[in-house]
């Protein structure tokens, strides 16, 4: 059960919170970059965006190799797919409301476009103002 992955979703939440990590993934979904190459299209140093890149490591979002003095990312989707999961259990709970929602709606539109035959109700005639100028007998 997902819910069993509360702390390990609770960091894959936290990642994925920030845009500029969240646009770091999408750069990592298209292959392997160095840590230059992740820091390159925002206004950050080097350092900033190494502290972006340890907060995925942590999610488990991606990993991270070592080659000379060059250091590489790569995607890790494992946990995405937890989240994708813990996300799908409430997209199909509002799928099923919404759903719920619109028979009512439907429900309650066709009974007020259904014809129903009004009751009759006695009809009272107004009565008739007095003509000032009827009755003026004096």
């Amino acid at each position: 059960m997902v819910e069993l992955l509360a702390p390990e979703l609770d960091t894959v939440f936290h990642a994925l919170g920030d845009p500029t990590r969240r646009r770091m993934l999408r750069q990592l979904a298209d292959g392997e970059r160095t840590v230059s190459q992740l820091a390159e299209p925002f206004s950050i140093s080097l350092a900033a965006a190494s502290k972006h890149i340890k907060t995925l490591e942590s999610a488990g979002l991606i990993r991270r190799d070592v080659r000379g003095r060059t250091h590489f990312c790569r995607l890790d989707p494992g946990p995405l797919a937890s989240a994708h999961e813990w996300l799908s259990f409430y997209e199909r709970f509002w799928s099923g409301r919404l759903d719920q929602l619109e028979r009512l709606l439907r429900q309650d539109d066709a009974r007020r476009q259904s014809p129903v035959t009004p009751e009759k109700s006695p009809v009272t005639p107004h009565p008739k103002e007095p003509d000032p100028k009827e009755g003026d007998d004096q």
